[in-house]
């Protein structure tokens, strides 16, 4: 062989990894056989619905968020989205459920998990309470109806606010029969006495008194925006229709917004509309001989919400309530606030196992239930979760977010070595290790 043959060889010997040649990859087409092509390849159906299309992209509740934004006027999307003054206490309840790491247990036959619990004496479907959320119908007009109705086709509790945009009869015609009502106490007392008595009348199972709201926080996001109940044609929203028009098609088309359970209470007040004002109605300083009367005015379990220390959570027993929901309004009252996550151990521990506790602020994913749940919550809480599903594609996207929520929870627990609430409950200390 001569010199040159041998070069040529070598030439045509490529070392590992070397990239293929135009001409190398028509080879190797060739010895493909098309068939085998075909059958790697699996092209996704067409989906003609427009929301199904666009909840199949939404994977977690980030994907959700971002969809909401994309369909919803800024204003509306911050007052969701923001916090209080700097928005420290929002970014903190997120890091409060960041900091812990689990140590699951292996070894564990966990094919088939029960995510169910008992939520006030009744079942739920898992460990999760639907929060009370104002104004619900200005980010779709669907509101408090769809999400009622989503909460019991999920098996989970659904809780009306004092400023919901629906009648608390619409919402117990939706048929729920696990209904709560969150109660912003009235500076004028019969307002109050008559919203608790007609929740009773309609059913609601629940009745959870807002602890923490004396004055409104200032949320900067808000306040920027010039944010207003019901949304204004201002140059600023008519500015607004041009980028969202369904969004804008959608509220023309339905009745005007409002503060539908308090058209009495406001009858002969002027209101400037601005959330920021709103809370001047509200009484600045609620006593624990309020919690008292509550207690013997309301027929079912009685709840306070706010960031309940473990001294006041004592306290509010003394008073006769049934739970504690700890909560800092997600991040949206007092900034720099405790995250509500660690208060959960010292709660637990000065009101014993009798008494429920549930926390809200922060819950964006499955696993964040497991935790509260594993630091010995009786059940998490959202709001902002369901309303990204809400704007981002009304009813559906809010079964699609709770969805998430139990899929999520249950791979958690499985992943955990666990295979009941119970269970998360007892072995809580075991599996949960503050990070770094």
């Amino acid at each position: 062989m001569s010199m040159n043959t041998r070069r040529r060889g070598l030439r045509r010997r490529k070392p590992p990894g070397a990239p293929i040649t135009a001409s190398g990859l028509r080879c190797n087409l060739r010895s493909v056989n098309l068939r085998e092509i075909r059958a790697l390849i699996r092209m996704k159906p067409f989906e003609p619905d427009s929301v199904r299309r666009r909840l199949s992209r939404c994977h977690d509740l980030n994907d959700l968020r971002r969809a909401a934004l994309r369909r919803t006027p800024r204003p509306v999307f911050d007052y969701v989205d923001g916090g209080a003054d700097d928005e420290v206490s929002m970014a903190g309840n997120r890091a409060a459920f960041e900091r812990y790491r689990y140590v699951p247990r292996l070894g564990v036959d966990v094919s088939a998990p029960d995510l169910s619990t008992r939520i006030f004496d009744r079942p739920a479907a898992f460990p999760l309470a639907l929060a009370p959320t104002g104004y619900t119908r200005m980010m779709h007009p669907a509101g408090e109806r769809a999400v009622a109705r989503a909460a019991a086709r999920a098996g989970v509790p659904y809780t009306l606010s004092t400023m919901g945009t629906t009648t608390i009869e619409d919402v117990a015609a939706t048929g729920h029969e696990d209904l709560w009502f969150q109660l912003y106490p009235w500076t004028e007392e019969h307002v109050s006495h008559d919203l608790v008595d007609r929740a009773a009348a309609a059913g609601y199972r629940v009745l959870a008194v807002t602890l923490d709201t004396a004055v409104s926080g200032r949320r900067s996001r808000d306040v920027r925006n010039g944010l207003i109940i019901p949304p204004a044609l201002t140059l600023r929203t008519m500015a607004g229709i041009a980028i969202k028009p369904a969004y804008w098609a959608r509220m023309l088309r339905s009745p005007a917004i409002d503060f539908a359970n308090l058209t009495a209470a406001f009858e002969g007040k002027a209101r400037d509309g601005a959330v920021a004002n709103v809370s001047q109605y509200f009484v600045p300083g609620i006593t624990w001989e309020f919690i008292a009367e509550m207690r013997r005015r309301w027929p079912g379990r009685l709840v306070v919400k706010g960031p309940v220390s473990g001294a006041d959570a004592k306290r509010a027993v003394e008073a006769g309530v049934d739970g504690i929901h700890l909560s800092n309004h997600g991040g949206r009252q007092l900034d720099r606030s405790v995250a509500p996550l660690d208060l959960v151990p010292e709660v637990r521990g000065a009101v014993g196992e009798d008494v429920q506790v549930l926390i809200d602020s922060g819950i964006r994913h499955g696993a964040d239930i497991a935790t509260a749940v594993a630091l010995g919550a009786d059940a998490g809480v959202v709001g902002r979760a369901y309303l990204y599903g809400l704007m981002a594609a009304g009813e559906p996207g809010v079964d699609h977010a709770l969805d998430l929520l139990r899929v999520q929870f249950q791979r958690t627990m499985q992943l955990l070595g666990v295979n009941s609430v119970a269970e998360l409950r007892t072995l809580g200390p075991e599996l949960l290790r503050p990070a770094p």
